[in-house]
């Protein structure tokens, strides 16, 4: 029997802000490496230019294999599977470097046997270099016109699947709108498309960029906007919008204390046979407190509350 090498330490169950790096540029996947977020990718699509794409290859496997990543969730970004590209993105980055990934992100995937084809790839990949089968998770961009419709069909396709990750300039671009100050009423219909995939499939499910990445108070407002409409997290193309984004998606103290004194109000309650009940001047109940449950748990993955809490 062919012995697997062994892999990196478990993916986060997390995401608060995943780090886009241009591929091309080990100067620039050395700063990502030091910065707090939970993934950084190593990007062989948008963040490269054509005449970049074939070297950057090398560039990402050796990031891969000699950076500290610091315990980050570590992925790349081949080109989309319509492009002359993916496939040698594919084949010669997992090929040299596939034992220190974790993910490979698939942008302007449009149904679900686009993954499953990626899917099978993987598991001869995987077999080809001695990896732990299965080991190599995906996240996918919903980025298109036919992504969105399909988003459902998308999320059940592999196990593999991590993350649906929203791309708003593509879709933008696809649709012939306009991304103004106003994303969360111009793109409602497609961010909740991907949002109500991914929890339906039980998939993390992450907003797009900020392209002002200098206004960093655009980044927090959108990281709210964001988390207020239920992602878990959001891309950054900055290392400056890092903290920001990580602080917003993060729980404060007052949230998870909030959060445990109602959750364990209402389990109090439920052993003495009550239904909804009144905390402060709120009603809770078991539908008011599945936010609060959510938050209890992000709260015991990040360390923040004990597993008995």
């Amino acid at each position: 029997m062919v012995a697997r090498r062994s892999s990196r330490a478990p993916i986060l169950p997390y995401r608060r802000a995943e780090l886009s790096t241009p591929g091309h540029d080990l100067k620039m996947l050395r700063k990502a490496a030091g910065t707090s977020a939970d993934m950084v990718l190593m990007d062989l699509e948008d963040g490269c230019a054509p005449s970049q794409k074939v070297p950057a290859r090398g560039v990402v496997v050796e990031a891969a294999k000699t950076l500290d990543w610091g315990g980050k969730v570590l992925a790349f970004r081949p080109n989309g599977l319509r492009t002359p590209y993916f496939f040698d993105d594919l084949t010669e980055v997992v090929g040299q470097a596939g034992e220190f990934l974790d993910v490979i992100v698939l942008p302007k995937v449009e149904g679900p046997e686009d993954v499953r084809y990626v899917d099978r790839l993987l598991e001869h990949l995987e077999w080809k270099h001695d990896l732990d089968p299965g080991r190599l998770r995906l996240e996918v961009l919903i980025e298109t016109a036919q992504g969105v419709l399909n988003a459902g069909a998308i999320a059940r396709s592999s196990p593999r699947l991590v993350a649906l990750l929203f791309g708003i300039y593509d879709y933008a671009g696809e649709v012939g709108a306009t991304v103004g100050s106003d994303t969360f009423t111009d793109f409602t219909f497609a961010k909740q498309s991907a949002l109500a995939a991914a929890r339906a499939a039980g998939l993390l499910a992450l907003d797009g960029i900020t392209a002002r990445f200098k206004d960093l108070e655009l980044t927090r407002t959108e990281s709210e906007s964001s988390r207020r409409m239920g992602f878990d997290g959001k891309w950054a193309i900055h290392p400056s919008q890092v903290d920001v984004i990580q602080r917003v998606f993060t729980p404060s103290q007052e949230e998870l204390d909030r959060a445990v004194r109602r959750v364990t109000a209402y389990r109090h309650a439920d052993r003495e046979g009550r239904g909804a009940i009144v905390v402060g001047e709120e009603m809770v109940d078991e539908a008011t407190l599945r936010t609060e449950m959510r938050r209890v748990a992000l709260g015991r993955r990040l360390g923040l509350l004990s597993p008995e809490t």
